[in-house]
Order: C-alpha cells, then structure tokens, then sequence
C-alpha cells in the first residue's frame, strides 16, 4: 500500500466510519481502474514527465508553444442541401470567425452514386451536400479563396471523384494544386469497421489510400492526405482504448503501405493526420490524446525516419455526437462545452463543435452559431490559450495517460499478431469488440447505472420542441438532376469516355496512380458516379456480411426483475402463438450508420425476440421482400441521415401492395418531433427516439403486435 493513499484513507475512514473506501474506486468502460485520490507516488513509474512541449515523445504537444503561439483552428463541419445552400452557409461561417472548412457530402456522394441513380431516392442532399462533378465542386467553393482557406473533407468510399473535382474546381479557380491546403479523410479501414461508406472491397481500397498518399506527397506538399479517424468508433460505441487503439493501427497500416509502394516515410509521413472524437469523460479524453502522441512516437520510430516530424501526431477533433439527446436538447449545449474544453486541454490542432440539435435533425444557423461561439469564447474569454499543456504534473492525468497508453498499446500488439488492421478487419475483430462496447454501454444506460440528464434522471416535465432544418429532398434532387443533364449535353461525350477508359485500364494495373487519372476524367466533366463506376467495373463493390451479437445486452440485466417479467412476456406470447415474435431490422438508403440498428437487434434477441437483420443500403421494396421471406410480426427501420420520410412511406406502401398489411412497422433513430405526425398518417405504427429504454420499446411492441393480430 502506498504510504500517502494509506494515510488518506485513514483520515478519510475517521470522518467517516460507515465508508467503504473499496467501493470509491470504479472500473472504467475501458477496464481501467479509477482511484478517489491521486499523489506522487502514483507517478514514480512514470517515463517523460520531465519532456517539454515540442519535444520527443510529444506527450505534452507537437509544438515548443502550442497555443501560445497559435491557438487551434476552428473548424464546422458542414455540408447540406445544394452546394449552393453551403456556399452560403460557408461564406457566412467564416466571416464570424471561422477559420477552416469541413466539408460534409450527402451519403449518395459518399458511397459513389450521381443523385439520379435509383437507389439514393431518399439520400440526396439530407446529410451532407450533393456533389456530382466539379460544376457543383465549383459552386461549393464560390469566392472561397481556396489559396488561403483550409478545406477538410469527411470522404472515404468516393474519395478519388472527390479529391479530383476540388483539385479541378481550385484549378479553374486559378489556384494551384501545390497551393491547397486541407485534409482529405481517406480511411478506409474505418469505413469496414463502423461507418460502412466504402464503396470497393478492402484491397482495392487499400491502393486507393496509397495512390492518394503518393500523388498529394509528390503535388500537394500543403495537403493532409489522410485523416486517421477514431472519431467514428466511438460513434459506434467503442471505449476510449478501442478508438485510440485501433486508429494508431489504422495508422500503422496506412504507413506500412505506403512504403510497401517505395515511398520514403518521410516524403508523407509528416503530412498523415489524425480525428478523434470527444465524449464525457472529461479527463479520460484528455489523456487520450496525450497517450496517442506518445504511441503514435513508439510506432513511427519503428520506421527509422529521419525527419522529427514524421514522429509527430496531429488530430482534428469534433465533440461527440452520440452523447446528444433528443430528451432536454439544451442539455446539449453543456455536453458540448465540456467537451470541446476538454479537446482543447488534451492538445488537438483543430477542433468542430456540434450543434446542440444534432441529435434531431440538421443543425440551423441559430445552432451553429451557438457551436461555433462556444470555440470563439474558449479561444478568447478564458485564457486557455495562455498556458502550454496546462494539466501536465497532474497526479490523476499523467496517470491516467499511462494507463490508457499501456492498455491501448497491449491492443496494438494483439493486432499486430494478427497480422496489421486489413487482417484484423477481415477476420471482424474489431468490429466485434465495438459492437460489444455499445451493447454494454446501451445496457447501463438502460438500467440507470450510467446516468444521462434529462433521459434516464432529472426528466423535463414537458418536452422541448425546437426549431429544425428541413431540407426538400425532393426538389434537391430534381436539381441535381438538371445540372447533371445539362452537364452531359455540353462536354465533349468521346473526351469523357477515353478518359474513363484510362482509368478503368489503370484501375486493371499497379502502374498508373487512379487520382490522376480521375483528375483527368474530372476535368473533361465526368461525374462522381461515372468516375466510380469506372473503378467498380474492375474492382467490384463490396458487400458486408451481417453478424448480431447475443448475450452481451442480456447479461447485464440478469438479476433484474423486471427483465425477467419482460422475457415472461415474450414467453407467454410464444406460448400463445406457437413462434416468438420476429423483427426485422432494416437500414435503407445509403446511410452506413448501423450502431443503432445493431444494438437493438441483439437487445431484443436477448429479450426473446427472433430478429433478422437486414443488409444495409436496401431499397424500400428489398426490405418489404426480406420481412415476407422470413415472416416477421414487425418491421423496425433504424434512420440516422434524414430519409426516413421519403423512405418509411414507400414501405408501408410496398407492404400494402405485396399483400403485407399484417406486419408493423415502427421507426427508430434520429427523427424530430416535427415528423411525427407525417410518419403516423403514412402507417408507421411506433416511434422510438434516441434515449428510449429498449425493454421499454420492446412492451410497447408486443402489445402493438398483438393489437395488429386482433
């Protein structure tokens, strides 16, 4: 025992005597133990605590001065409608002190589909911005001075298009690629494990990070090409250990890869960047990003370079999304706070706030503002930018740095054996293990442990409706459809298809880098999806499998009475109807986001429940056809990306049409409250926001089942 902790205890214990000082100590979602009371000697294992900011092993920041010398750059990550909606909304943004662009693309760009292509009915325009070809890269970056303004963009699936048409669009603007500076995201490791915006399988993919590391590295020295993400795991519901592990091995491969095609590490890797995502746990995020400057050190001397900043760790961070409640959305605002403060002590270099509506639908201005000042009064109001590091020496976050950089590290090594993150992603391990973090943590929550203010404690008596953005699907849709047919009636039809021949022919060898190539079909005025369907040709498009998890939400409500009486429930319909109830969990459109979908559907298999899941990106029509192949009570549509009321209403028409009018249908997700009542009218049976208590949900559908049977 150590002498300090043991005199503490004991003065802790004569104040009071009832206390048991075992119980003050909790285990973190990350299995790290958490004392009531750090000191000294907590410390006396500890490497670097003599380092300087800008000094190896960049614990304590990857500049000498930090803020000091240049505070972090503001970032909204934004995108919405036509690209004309978000040129406005730019333009506006950095007038009130914004300082760099990050660029959110609607999820039929994201996945490499024009917005006339069939499938992206409900997709156009809803959770991003609609890019088809540089003609509306163009309009997207209408007087932006693409020369001094930092651009980022969240792409992964369409990455080469994309990447393409801002270079061309720049290039018609009259700067030079050479001058752009920004970061393209480019993680496609990622996208396999939790997003699942990919477009081509896991080793084509591969060569397009690498051909885009090596064209940026030789062409675009100002430009990140690739912008490791943790900030989705923890979306999906992965613990801090997880997303900080699993991103430095991403990062790993990416530079494995690399040189694997003959470049030099340090002809890139100064120019590698990193996103992690900032929940709740204030001082756990902190040493997160402390921790992964120090592993990302270890890692990248195991590449010998030369260069001191190839050693370097740079992140963008963005506050977390899935810690937003729909419940007292105000409560929203705070969250944010907290997080961004914490970002910020951590060390990142650039940060986004999210809006406090983001759990309900699209940010408006009112929220974006309020977003973007809690950065302008941070940076300006409290002096944070004065002091380098500040929480260094901190008994409890040095600590703490060590402990999630140990645990983190043993992760890496376990991926390593595995053979590097493609295998490790192949084989589905990762995934697994974030799919178990969430279904635990969704149990915690549901059984009050883990408390959320305003959804499982201190409950508004009334709910807060608040203003939303709603965007016309429909009408961004038909624009888009005229700009791309007026597209294709004036360029020159036989430039545009020798210049995707050549890509499809250098898709076929090693030998030709895919983003010049594009570059070029770009400039000749092919679109998005042509230039990836180009690619698909010879890559092919990758398909999923779909695994459920059992036994992780269950286990947690063992003792739980009134679990039991929920599962006596289930029972006692079985027993009734001969079956158990089934559902079917469907994810339609090209929303990738299945955290949600997932949870649920080993939630309720715990319960009782027969559950199938369906594939994702399905059409109205493919969903109704899997519930009739499989006979199910009811339909659950899990939506994230705003297309539910486009997609909802054309499956309870399908159902009615094939004859399905027996089967429910419930939606679940992010739908604000303003849609409720469509939705009911067009024959959605049930709503299930976030927050909802799933053995909750899963009473409320029994008796809806047995009401649709009576």
């Amino acid at each position: 025992m150590k002498k300090i902790r043991e005199k503490w205890e004991t003065k802790a214990q004569a104040e009071n005597p009832s206390l048991n000082i075992d119980d003050l100590t909790w285990l973190s979602p990350e299995g790290i133990p958490i004392f009531p009371l750090y000191t000294k000697e907590d410390l006396q294992e500890l490497e670097n605590l003599d380092s300087i900011p800008g000094e190896q092993p960049f614990t304590r920041g990857p500049k000498a001065t930090m803020y000091v010398g240049r505070p972090w750059t503001i970032r909204q990550y934004a995108g919405f409608s036509t690209a004309e909606e978000s040129n406005i909304f730019y333009k506006n943004a950095l007038k009130a002190g914004q300082q760099g662009v990050s660029v959110a693309f609607d999820l039929a760009t994201h996945r490499g589909y024009d917005s006339d292509h069939e499938r992206v009915e409900g997709d156009v325009g809803k959770a991003g911005v609609a890019i088809d070809s540089v003609e509306d890269m163009k309009v997207l970056f209408d007087e932006i001075p693409l020369n001094k303004v930092s651009v980022s963009m969240t792409m992964n699936g369409a990455v080469i298009p994309v990447l393409a048409s801002f270079i061309v669009a720049a290039e018609e603007q009259g700067v030079h690629k050479s001058d752009l500076s920004g970061t393209i995201q480019n993680d496609i490791l990622k996208e396999f494990m939790v997003r699942n915006t990919y477009i081509y399988p896991p080793e084509p993919s591969m060569r397009i990070v690498a051909d885009i590391i090596e064209y940026t590295s030789k062409e675009m020295p100002k430009f990140n090409s690739i912008s490791i993400s943790g900030y989705h795991m923890q979306e999906a519901g992965s613990n801090l250990v997880q997303e900080l592990a699993f991103t430095l091995a991403d990062g790993k491969e990416y530079v494995r890869t690399a040189i694997d095609r003959g470049m030099d590490v340090d002809s890139f890797a100064g120019r590698l960047s990193f996103f992690f995502a900032i929940g709740m746990n204030f001082f756990m995020e902190v040493a997160k990003l402390r921790a992964a400057r120090l592993l990302w050190h270890r890692i990248m001397s195991e590449f010998n370079p030369k260069n001191e900043k190839s050693l370097m760790l740079r992140t963008h961070c963005q506050t977390s999304g899935v810690s937003l409640q729909e419940q007292d959305p105000y409560n929203n605002i705070v969250r944010t706070s907290y997080e961004a403060m914490s970002a910020v002590l951590g060390g990142t270099q650039s940060l986004h706030t999210n809006s406090f509506d983001e759990a309900i639908a699209l940010p408006t201005k009112f929220s974006s503002r309020i977003a973007r000042n809690t950065q302008l009064i941070l940076q300006n109001e409290t002096k944070v930018t004065k002091v380098i590091d500040p929480l260094a020496g901190s008994y409890y976050v040095e600590k703490l740095t060590s402990d999630i950089a140990e645990e983190a590290w043993k992760l890496i090594l376990e991926i390593d054996e595995l053979g590097g993150m493609t295998k490790a992603v192949a084989s589905g391990m990762p995934k697994l293990k974030i799919e178990e973090a969430a279904a635990k943590r969704q149990a915690s929550v549901d059984r009050g442990e883990e408390v959320i203010v305003g959804v499982n404690k201190f409950r508004p008596d009334e709910k807060n409706i608040v203003d939303i953005l709603e965007v016309d699907n429909v009408a961004v849709r038909q624009n888009q459809i005229k700009r791309l047919e007026k597209i294709k009636k004036s360029r020159n039809t036989k430039i545009v298809n020798e210049a995707l021949e050549k890509l499809r022919k250098g898709a076929l060898s090693d030998s030709e880098n895919l983003l010049s190539l594009a570059i070029d079909a770009s400039r000749a005025r092919a679109t998005v999806g042509e230039i990836s369907t180009a690619m698909e040709d010879v890559f092919g498009r990758h398909k999923a499998d779909t695994r459920m998890l059992s036994g992780v939400y269950g286990a947690a409500f063992n003792d739980d009475i009134g679990f039991q009486k929920i599962q006596k429930e289930v029972d006692r319909f079985t027993e009734n109807e001969g079956r158990r109830p089934r559902m079917l969990v469907v994810k339609m459109g090209q929303d990738g986001h299945d955290r949600g979908a997932k949870v649920i559907a080993t939630a309720f298999a715990d319960i009782g429940f027969d559950v199938d899941v369906g594939p994702l990106f399905q059409t109205p029509s493919e969903a109704v056809q899997d519930a009739l192949d499989n006979d199910v009570h009811v339909i659950g549509i899990s939506s994230q990306a705003a297309g539910h009321k486009t997609l909802a209403p054309k499956l309870v028409e399908e159902l009615k049409q094939k004859g399905g009018t027996n089967i429910i249908v419930i939606c679940g997700g992010v739908i604000p409250q303003q849609d409720y009542k469509f939705l009911y009218d067009c024959g959605v049976k049930a709503i299930f926001g976030p927050g909802t208590n799933i053995p909750e949900a899963a009473i409320s559908i029994l008796k809806l089942i047995g009401i649709s049977k009576n």
